[in-house]
């Protein structure tokens, strides 16, 4: 069964279409993420799934049963504006959001997920003493201390530095493997690539890519050039079978043209510098989500 089914959903504010006859299947216990530019209609596309907006036409079914039917407390949101009650005690108020939504104390889930997020020590300080990240993690806590067999998350890792990211990945993955399916939007491509069994990209308001990352990424082949050179490298733009360069400083990726022989490149290469490494391989969800975006609009992301 699936988790979440859209069927051609639209959304349309006055004359803007910010979602464009959206349809996409999660499959129940899947990690799934929703990618996109900055306008493209991810966030829309979620209050449509938590009910806060209504799309205009097509339907919504969770655990496959219409939105409209389905209980909220099977589905746990964090939302991407974050609200907390700041005078509140951080195991107190994550007590008092689990009882709202299941009806019983959640002590035992509190405090195993305050462990779990290394947040045990701050247990009986007030929200306001937190950091962003803490605050952040908190409020992950508290979206999924009900157990939730829907678990939506948008923009869960804005805020936090590279080791709490990878706490809030692992508890993730504890969802998952408790049955939970997770949906999550991100802008970052690295950590999609990490934990996601499917990636969904939405640009100017319609699917442009849909399904795992291998399935997406043999759409465009092996055209990515990743090399290493003893010396600084120029010119690389220049040389035959050669599209499209992204320097980053200690290694470069080329983007070869259709037909072009990687050899033919390598002996280019070799003419003006020693090549320390040399590997084809097909493109990065980063660069794929450039392709289709557009570096000036994901400059703005």
């Amino acid at each position: 069964m699936n988790a979440l089914t859209l069927n051609n959903i639209t959304k349309t504010f006055n004359d803007f279409t910010a979602v464009d006859m959206l349809s996409l299947d999660v499959p129940e216990g899947s990690i799934y993420g929703f990618i996109g530019p900055n306008g493209s209609g991810k966030t829309t596309t979620i209050r449509m799934i938590m009910n806060i907006l209504h799309p205009d036409t097509g339907d919504i079914q969770i655990l496959g049963s219409p939105r409209a039917s389905i209980d909220n407390d099977l589905v746990g949101y964090l939302p991407e504006e974050r609200g907390l009650y700041k005078k509140m005690k951080i195991r107190e108020l994550l007590q008092f959001y689990g009882q709202l939504k299941t009806g019983h104390s959640v002590l035992t889930d509190v405090d195993f997920w305050l462990d779990k997020l290394d947040l045990t020590e701050w247990a009986s300080k007030k929200v306001e003493a937190l950091s962003k990240g803490m605050s952040q993690k908190v409020q992950f806590i508290a979206t999924v201390v009900s157990h939730p067999k829907l678990v939506i998350l948008d923009e869960p890792f804005s805020g936090l530095d590279p080791v709490n990211t990878d706490v809030l990945l692992q508890a993730m993955l504890e969802l998952q493997k408790n049955g939970s399916t997770v949906i999550f939007s991100t802008h970052d491509m690295a950590t999609a690539e990490k934990v996601c069994d499917y990636v969904f990209m939405i640009h100017k308001g319609k699917k442009v890519l849909d399904g795992t990352l291998h399935e997406i990424q043999d759409k465009y082949g092996s055209d990515t050039l990743r090399i290493r050179c003893e010396n600084k490298t120029s010119g690389l733009d220049r040389i035959a079978g050669v599209d499209k360069v992204h320097d980053f400083g200690q290694s470069q990726e080329l983007r070869i043209s259709p037909g072009s022989d990687p050899q033919d490149i390598l002996k280019k290469l070799m003419e003006d510098n020693t090549v320390l490494s040399f590997e084809l391989m097909k493109p990065s969800l980063h660069d794929i989500f450039v392709r289709i975006a557009g570096a000036e609009e994901v400059d703005h992301v």
